[in-house]
């Protein structure tokens, strides 16, 4: 499912136009995204959890030359954690 399949699916679910559920859904999308860019988590019962990870600094090799050593550098990574009523929706 892509963006516009979701958008036409929540608007027919919630009885709203199409343009109002795509507001909706970049409403939130943006919200999620200054959240965890502040730093904070966004926990939605039953849904899951978004956060953002640290990630250390490692080595890796070139997969173009094995032999070459690569410093890959620390990062944050957002990361999702399904909640237990999805996870059992998912596996009904």
């Amino acid at each position: 499912m892509n963006k516009a399949e979701l958008v036409t699916a929540v608007a027919e679910k919630a009885g709203v136009t199409k343009k109002n559920a795509e507001a909706a859904l970049n409403a939130f999308v943006a919200t999620i995204e200054e959240t965890l860019a502040a730093g904070d988590k966004v926990q939605v019962i039953g849904f899951g959890t978004f956060e953002v990870k640290a990630r250390k600094e490692r080595e890796g090799r070139n997969p173009r030359n094995p032999e070459e050593v690569v410093k890959i550098a620390a990062s944050k990574a957002p990361v999702f954690k399904a909640g237990k009523a999805l996870k059992d929706a998912v596996n009904k």
